[in-house]
């Protein structure tokens, strides 16, 4: 009965502990539309554009390969699955280089995510923030939305 009495007073700091965290983490949840909208931005196409002209950043695809070879890919993009970011961002960089063909990122590198039409990418930023890429940002529109961008502006200059 003691110990019952003990461990359930130990489980009760514990939890009153957590409560108190998560009260934090509620109050920087309840201030924002989500929880990364402080650290991360939204690029627009013309600003995907630009930076890709810059050579400054990296664009990670995280569709899976079959959605790009079917569909097509944004030009200068790597493509990491969704379900592979996390764990190749923390790769040593030979291995990374090896399996993507490019140099790793380092944590203050930018990163722009993108994917069909940004759920994804969105989920692939919080995994790069998580991890300390502070300069991690989304492309929401995707492919879906260059596509588009693309085809009329080849349009127009016919």
């Amino acid at each position: 009965m003691l110990a019952r009495r003990v461990l359930g007073t130990s489980c009760r700091a514990a939890l009153g502990s957590a409560e108190a965290a998560l009260g934090g983490l509620k109050s920087i949840w309840g201030s924002s539309r989500h929880h990364c909208s402080a650290l991360s931005k939204d690029v627009t196409y013309r600003e995907l554009k630009t930076l890709l002209n810059s050579k400054n950043i990296m664009l990670i695809d995280v569709r899976d390969t079959w959605e790009i070879i079917e569909h097509g890919k944004i030009p200068g993009s790597i493509n990491i699955p969704l379900d592979e970011v996390g764990k190749a961002l923390q790769m040593n960089p030979r291995d990374f280089k090896e399996k993507y063909h490019e140099v790793k990122p380092s944590k203050s590198d930018s990163l722009v995510f993108s994917c069909f039409a940004g759920i994804r990418s969105k989920k692939a930023v919080d995994t790069a923030i998580s991890l300390g890429f502070t300069s991690a940002q989304h492309y929401a529109g995707g492919w879906k939305e260059w596509a588009n961008y693309e085809i009329s502006e080849k349009k127009q200059e016919n």
